[in-house]
């Protein structure tokens, strides 16, 4: 058992926040997200450049914790567990990178887009299952989606689970850049990360302020029909069956 779920490793102006919870391949539980909540508190403290990674090669994150997801009920959907992280990440003061390699899937999928930039390595695939868990995508990827593929991918990705894998989602728009070799991703991140760098740390963060004024105010629809869809026996049940599916 590790005595954290997230490891971080500063370099300089760079924070790497490594997810750290491989075997459930680093599913979002409350601890992992009260971890993350501290790095980010932390972070903002003096300019820093945040990249998202896994410490597993191979792994970026499944999602939410489904076991944990399952028993939640309204008041725990309206108290914005996952959405309320991703929105902080969103907001860190100075530019983020994600790098996925490895499966991107429902809240995994929504943290990534959470970041400014995302650079992918062939393994990774991308996906927002929620729809068929009896829930939504509710942690942002309801808006966040749309806006960097634009409606038609995103209606085929939440409507009909449609998964986009590492080609498909730099044509789509998704991620920034690709790299066939997943050991590539981190000197990628750091090549990106320093490039910002050199630009001014104060106009990039009134910058990124601006470009954060387009956000729409979605969030409280997600969460209204999230708190909705918690309380039903639905979302229970096929939660249920999806757990019991993977015992197998």
């Amino acid at each position: 058992m590790h005595d954290t779920l997230v490891q971080v490793r500063r370099e300089d102006h760079l924070w790497w926040v490594g997810l750290d919870r491989p075997a459930k391949h680093n599913a979002l539980d409350q601890a992992m997200v009260a971890e993350l909540d501290t790095v980010l508190d932390e972070a903002r403290r003096s300019p820093s450049i945040l990249i998202v990674h896994s410490t597993t090669p191979g792994m970026f994150a499944a999602g939410a914790d489904i076991a944990e997801l399952r028993d939640r009920d309204a008041d725990a959907a309206l108290l914005a567990i996952n959405a309320g992280l991703f929105e902080r990440l969103e907001a860190h003061r100075w530019p983020t990178i994600a790098l996925i390699d490895g499966p991107a899937f429902g809240g995994g999928c929504e943290l990534a887009l959470a970041c400014d930039f995302r650079i992918a390595s062939g393994n990774a695939r991308f996906a927002q299952p929620e729809l068929s868990l009896g829930i939504i995508a509710g942690a942002g990827a309801n808006w966040r989606l749309p806006q960097l593929v634009g409606l038609p991918v995103a209606r085929r990705m939440l409507y009909a689970g449609a998964r986009l894998d590492a080609h498909q989602a730099l044509a789509a728009g998704l991620v920034d850049e690709v790299t066939d070799n997943g050991d590539e991703l981190p000197e990628r991140g750091r090549v990106l990360a320093n490039n910002i760098a050199e630009r001014s740390w104060r106009a990039l963060e009134l910058t990124k302020l601006a470009l954060r004024s387009r956000q729409p105010t979605t969030t409280a629809f997600d969460l209204a029909a999230q708190a909705l869809l918690f309380d039903g026996d639905d979302k229970h049940a096929r939660m249920t069956a999806f757990l019991e599916r993977r015992k197998r």
